[in-house]
């Protein structure tokens, strides 16, 4: 008898021993409650409790957590309804208050995610739900994890996945779209087309520039020349007039001086100034540009007589 109650007391402080032997995993933490109020925390590795008095209330990951929210009907600013749907990244800080805080605490946060994401979307139009999708993140991490923290949670990261209008805003996004790409490559258009015009247009007016001042380079280099021409045609001529009077003083010089060696030589010079005079005449009868001339034959002989006694006064000077 004393062996049963031996062997019975055995197996009951075996058994007792062996439930009070506790092991912790790492990342996960565990709340012990004593006659059914918290006591203690325990953390990763071997931990022991008291066997009958002491029990593991709670156990749980404290690493971090994804939590898939399912898609949400909204309603925006502008009284467009869409489909919203997101994931939030969280983890336990404080085992105690998750566990003591809320029932339930998956889907608290849930709810808590769902109604925080109405709000936010109730504040926007549809438009700019798409273009702010980054601030309403920041807005959705701030206000849950200020919602949770009482409930011992950490709120890491909040993300929207999809934003999903109704198929008639759909199919309206659509067609705006599409007309405001028309708009774009008709604007794109036109002003292609004025590109193209008000280059054409300067081209034209740089063309008209260069010719105009081509010209007038033309035309100055022109006067130029015409002025050297002017210029040296005036220098022949007083040149050749220089030369002429030159000859005309030589010749008279040589006339002076043949007519003094040999006074016989009056009579040859009388012949050829009337032949001179006589052939002047026929050339201005003959010239396109001539007049009429009237010369009276009789007067021939007065004007040699004139010539000769110019001559005989110049041969006797000499």
């Amino acid at each position: 008898m004393d062996f049963i109650y031996a062997l019975v007391i055995l197996v009951l402080g075996g058994t007792g021993l062996a439930g009070s032997v506790r092991v912790i995993n790492q990342g996960n933490e565990a709340l012990i409650e004593r006659l059914g109020s918290y006591n203690r925390k325990l953390e990763p590795g071997l931990r022991f409790t008291v066997p009958f008095v002491e029990r593991i209330a709670f156990q749980a990951t404290i690493r971090e957590r994804v939590l898939d929210v399912p898609p949400q009907q909204c309603i925006t600013r502008d009284n467009v309804s869409i489909s919203v749907d997101a994931v939030v990244y969280w983890r336990i800080v404080d085992l105690e208050k998750s566990y003591y805080k809320v029932e339930n605490l998956q889907a608290a946060m849930v709810n808590l995610v769902l109604t925080q994401i109405r709000a936010e979307m109730g504040k926007l139009e549809l438009d700019q739900t798409f273009t702010a999708r980054s601030e309403i993140n920041e807005v959705l991490l701030r206000e849950l994890d200020i919602s949770t923290d009482p409930w011992g949670v950490k709120v890491t990261r909040v993300e929207l996945r999809d934003i999903v209008p109704s198929k008639a805003v759909q199919e309206s996004m659509e067609l705006q779209m599409s007309a405001e790409r028309r708009k774009r490559a008709s604007i794109l258009t036109s002003e292609g087309d004025r590109d193209s015009a008000v280059n054409s247009a300067r081209g034209k007016a740089d063309a008209q520039v260069l010719e105009a001042e081509a010209m007038q380079k033309a035309v100055i280099l022109q006067a130029k020349a015409e002025q050297e021409a002017i210029v040296l045609r005036a220098q022949a001529a007083r040149h050749a007039q220089v030369l002429k009077a030159q000859a005309t003083a030589e010749a008279l010089q040589v006339i002076a001086k043949t007519l003094k060696e040999d006074p016989n030589a009056r009579e040859a010079l009388q012949f050829l100034m009337a032949q001179q005079y006589i052939d002047m005449g026929t050339t201005i009868g003959t010239s396109s540009s001539s007049k009429v001339m009237f010369m009276d034959p009789r007067s021939i002989p007065a004007t040699v007589e004139g010539i000769r006694s110019i001559i005989s006064d110049e041969a006797e000077q000499s």
